[in-house]
């Protein structure tokens, strides 16, 4: 008789749907007796490919700035599409406009000059070191996310806890067994596939078993396949793109509106990787920007009174080198910037050293450098938003330093 975990993966037809259980060289080392804040959700947003924090958070106030980008550089405010002005020395691209909304009521908040300390500029690398939490160590096969997780309830979940909005699971939710990998939960083929795999139940009832997680998994499913996602409208205001980006928040809020206990949401935004014709204000960057800013902004409309209980984090793999290349684009960089939206944010600020353009202040005479951890960031967040204080289990052999960032949660 085959396990349960394989007849899942048979059934369900798709190998990466479930997270595989905890197999990783970090240690489980949690408190057991934390006691998480509950009805909290984070949802991450990984922008795939480096995105340019350069021109995402526009440093107009350097005055190195425009040197360095003379044909791809945003200008500032006040000029011809120019940059949104944030504190007079920041501004966002103007296609991230819907986004100033948030900032203005001081729940957007950004993070500049942000990433990994490890000097890889693959793609690769980098974002299996970004979703594993451990830089410059690729012999951990768990995620930060799944770690998190383990740590937030060791317990088997009530509900739909995690979820990655996308065909295959990421490395970022690995190590939770729970975790649940889909392009939809609340599409009709969804539901079809909840119902095969219940048709399966049967041959397992009263089966002996070393756990109980094929039992919840017959129960999710169940509970998913019956749920009437067609009594959670659309808000008025909430005007997805059609984009798979657009419908990915779409899924995302539906299923936070839905109460079925989700705790940590991914989701993917690709094309970021943009070497030749990059464009400035406008162009094939301004074009993913406006994409992820109506994304971002639909799914927090949507929300509604909700966005109170939620933060999302976008995250990029490294940023591009401050100097435009020939070819009107930018190369793999080093430090970028990331965004925090939610209800518990103290949003109107953009947080982190900066540590400026100049040639003898850039990492390696070509980038921007980072002064803030990308852990610390999360580390920051998993405390003062789902209120997890140990974290030596999510983030092993990283005391966190919060100093510049504690006052980015209230």
């Amino acid at each position: 008789m085959i396990s349960r975990r394989r007849l899942l993966k048979i059934s369900l037809a798709a190998g990466g749907i479930f997270a595989s259980r905890w197999s990783g060289t970090v240690p489980p080392s949690f408190a057991s007796t934390e006691t998480p804040r509950r009805g909290k959700t984070l949802v991450v947003v990984f922008q795939r490919g480096g995105a340019d924090g350069l021109s995402m958070v526009v440093p107009h106030g350097d005055p190195a700035y425009a040197g360095l980008r003379p044909g791809i550089g945003i200008p500032p405010p006040g000029r011809p599409d120019g940059s949104v002005d944030l504190d007079g020395f920041f501004g966002l691209h103007p296609s991230l406009e819907p986004l100033h909304l948030y900032w203005k009521e001081k729940r957007l908040a950004a993070i500049h000059a942000v990433g990994s300390h490890d000097p890889t500029r693959s793609h690769f690398d980098a974002q299996d070191h970004m979703e594993t939490g451990t830089p410059g160590n690729k012999q951990t096969s768990d995620g930060w996310l799944g770690r998190m997780l383990r740590a937030y309830d060791p317990q088997t979940p009530p509900g739909l806890r995690s979820l990655a909005i996308g065909s295959t699971m990421p490395r970022i939710l690995r190590g939770d067994p729970s975790a649940l990998a889909l392009p939809s939960v609340t599409s009709p083929r969804a539901k079809a596939l909840f119902g095969s795999a219940l048709a399966f139940e049967p041959l397992y009832a009263g089966a002996p078993s070393s756990s109980g997680e094929g039992d919840y998994a017959f129960r999710l499913f169940d509970r998913l396949r019956r749920f009437d996602f067609s009594s959670l409208p659309l808000a008025s205001n909430a005007n997805y793109p059609r984009s798979p980006f657009g419908q990915a928040m779409r899924e995302m809020a539906t299923v936070i509106k839905a109460n079925l206990g989700l705790v940590a949401g991914f989701a993917d935004s690709g094309g970021w990787d943009t070497h030749v014709n990059q464009g400035g204000s406008i162009g094939q960057l301004a074009t993913r920007l406006s994409d992820l800013a109506a994304g971002i902004a639909a799914f927090s409309k949507d929300l509604g009174r909700k966005l109170d209980d939620v933060v999302l984090l976008t995250m990029t793999e490294f940023g591009r080198t401050a100097r435009e290349n020939g070819n009107r684009g930018t190369d793999h960089g080093h430090g970028s910037a990331f965004f925090v939206l939610g209800g518990s944010v103290r949003g109107g600020k953009v947080y982190g050293k900066w540590p400026g353009l100049r040639p003898e202040t850039l990492y390696e005479g070509r980038d921007l450098a980072v002064t803030s951890d990308f852990r610390d960031v999360v580390s920051r967040i998993l405390s003062g938003h789902l209120g997890l204080q140990r974290l030596d289990g999510v983030f092993p052999q990283h005391p966190p330093a919060q100093e510049e960032l504690r006052h980015l949660l209230n």
